[in-house]
């Protein structure tokens, strides 16, 4: 029996599964949310960001300034939030002093204050004595506690004790003159994302590529700092293209920017514009005709499904979008209405003829025919939303192409229901958006309009929520297996969709950031809170599609409290792919269609990230990540 705390806690938590990914339509403005933070997590004082060229502090002392490599301005009053501004006096260099000898070769000598000095390398050093002896203020077992090297140092008007240092890892500020540090890093827009290398989904964490630091991940259930990837092979991955850049730079004797492959197919694209194709793995090249100025091409996209089709992203001025449908016998220009800006990335599905584009001037959507050569009617718009206005520069679609992602320049990661998904209604899992067949008394959600009736001939499929741009219904516990026909009742009138139904087809629900729903039994935390799972110890999964329950429940109504009906056939699960024991599985009590399945965790475990999944008749569900400690 789960505990009536635990009862409340999750009651309390699973408020947000009802619209899961689910956003605004498009006759709206475009809903997008947060992916991580602004900031990175690099074994400093505190979590880092990009580099900063120049700190400075207004007459009074009142605001910082920060200049970033970018080029951007911003201030701040309170040391933790920070607003773009235009512009801002940024005060005259003083004249560097002479010192009787150098901290540090190379380093760079600064005035602050009547006779004080200070020396900017790889670390920040004082002088009171005209150079004759230094004190390192940042280093701690020979590396800098605020990252290196140090570009720019502003001393507060109001007290020549509190110092601040602008380095590649942000912006850094003392109170005790240089004693301790602390960073200013959180809240200021300055994370050198540059990819995004994987979409948040199940056992997946979002991974982008940062430039000095690397690939990073954001950990399950954390909306913070950036974190470095704990799996090794995932670094490795992502070095691949540029690995295979570097490879194609040396055999086609030019400067290869961007490599996609698809198959056996491979289109490499250069800085001056060229595109070559390969169909046999790389042995043999083809040049590929195509239209327009010679603008470096930033990324290619191939068509996993198709390798006949690929888009190209161009930068530089003429076009920005091309587009092949015969492995490059030719290219398309698809830039129609996009502005004159470089394209910096690109992303579509083939079967929605759905493209998405990144460009130093936002984020573009248009449809187009990507199955066959066609005239280039093409009509891009902007889907900025709320979006800061700043370069994009990268897209990704999940797996599912339902979610859709941007990398803006300095702000970090922003997801959106895919505009694409709002033309037509689609049928996906509630728990995983997947589109895994349903099963009696699961939760589907319809994407793309508002339901309002549901049924299969006289059986009725209760609406539970409704928005315009999304719908959740539960599969009635009496639908028998079959490939059924599924209508809809909505504004825009009645549409029927093919809705297969096995007798379970479990699937474990998860959050925005990829993290399961799956507690604490005993104190009815989730854990990608930052809890963690312990050996000996119970922890409970919401799950749907586990089938029909004993007795039977009605569809549409709340599961009890107390007694909840107990799950019909047996759930199995599985840690790391070793069975563990199943205490329980019933329908969640106070919740419709939810299950949940709770677990005997064994007495020893493997410390660290733990894959986890369910399984019911055969059926597999996704699989998910929790965290062990002995």
């Amino acid at each position: 029996m789960c505990h009536e705390d635990t009862i409340r806690c999750w009651r309390y938590l699973l408020v947000i599964p009802l619209f899961t990914g689910i956003l605004a339509a498009q006759a709206a403005p475009v809903e997008w949310r947060k992916v991580g933070g602004a900031s990175i997590e690099a074994g400093l004082a505190s979590p880092a960001t990009g580099p900063v060229l120049a700190v400075w502090y207004s007459p009074d002392g009142s605001r910082l300034f920060a200049r970033t490599s970018a080029g951007r301005l911003f201030e701040t009053g309170d040391f933790e939030n920070w607003t773009a501004v235009q512009s801002a006096s940024e005060p005259a260099e003083l004249p560097a002093p002479t010192v009787a000898r150098m901290p540090e070769l190379g380093a760079k000598v600064v005035t602050v204050a009547p006779g004080r000095i200070y020396a900017l390398g790889n670390q920040l050093y004082r002088s009171d004595d005209g150079g004759r002896a230094w004190t390192n203020l940042t280093a701690y077992a020979n590396q800098s506690v605020i990252g290196s090297p140090q570009r720019s140092l502003a001393v507060s008007p109001r007290d020549p004790d509190q110092l601040t240092v602008a380095n590649d890892f942000g912006v850094w500020r003392s109170l005790d003159g240089g004693m301790s540090w602390v960073g200013a890093n959180q809240a200021l827009p300055n994370l050198p994302a540059s990819r995004i290398l994987a979409t948040p989904a199940g056992n997946h964490r979002a991974r982008i590529l940062t430039a000095g630091v690397g690939v990073m991940e954001l950990p399950p259930g954390r909306f913070e700092a950036w974190q470095p990837v704990a799996d090794p092979r995932a670094a490795a991955d992502a070095n691949a293209e540029a690995n295979a850049r570097r490879a194609l730079s040396l055999a086609l004797h030019t400067e290869i920017t961007a490599v996609a492959s698809s198959g056996s197919t491979v289109y490499a694209g250069a800085a001056d514009g060229r595109i070559w194709v390969s169909q046999d793995v790389g042995r043999n090249w083809t040049l590929s005709p195509r239209p327009g100025n010679n603008g470096p091409i930033e990324r290619i996209f191939a068509d996993p499904a198709e390798p006949r089709v690929a888009l190209a992203a161009v930068g530089g001025a003429g076009p920005h979008v091309l587009r092949t449908t015969n492995t490059g016998g030719f290219w398309d220009d698809l830039t129609a209405n996009l502005p004159d800006a470089p394209a910096r990335s690109i992303t579509a599905e083939r079967s929605a003829g759905a493209l998405y584009v990144a460009t130093d001037k936002g984020v573009f959507f248009a449809t187009a025919d990507l199955e066959n050569p066609s005239a280039a009617t093409v009509s891009w718009t902007p889907i900025a939303g709320r979006l800061p206005a700043v370069p994009a520069l990268d897209v990704k679609l999940d797996a599912n192409g339902y979610q859709l992602y941007a990398a803006l320049e300095g702000y970090g990661v922003y997801a959106t229901l895919a505009p694409h998904r709002l033309r037509a209604l689609h049928l996906v899992n509630a728990a995983d958006f997947s589109s895994r067949p349903a099963a009696p008394g699961s939760l589907i959600s319809v994407v793309g309009g508002k339901v309002s009736a549901a049924n299969v001939g006289a059986l009725k499929f209760p609406v539970l929520a409704a928005s315009d741009s999304e719908s959740q219904i539960q599969v009635p516990f009496e639908a028998s297996p079959a490939s059924l026909s599924l209508a809809l009742q909505t504004g825009a009138g009645s549409f029927t969709l093919g809705l297969p139904v096995q007798p379970v087809s479990p699937a474990i629900f998860v959050n925005h950031d990829g993290s399961p729903m799956v507690l604490d039994a005993d104190s009815g935390l989730m854990l990608e809170s930052g809890a963690t799972a312990r050996s000996r110890g119970r922890i409970q999964i919401l799950v749907t599609g586990l089938g029909k329950v004993r007795p039977d429940w009605p569809t549409g109504m709340p599961a009890p409290l107390e007694n909840p009906p107990a799950v019909a056939v047996t759930v199995k699960a599985y840690l790391d792919r070793q069975p563990v024991e199943v205490t329980r599985a019933t329908l969640a009590p106070g919740y419709i269609g939810f299950y949940l399945v709770e677990l005997q965790l064994p007495a020893v475990v493997n410390a660290g990230p733990a894959e986890l999944y369910i399984a019911a008749e055969g059926q597999e569900s996704n699989r998910v990540q929790v965290v062990l400690e002995p």
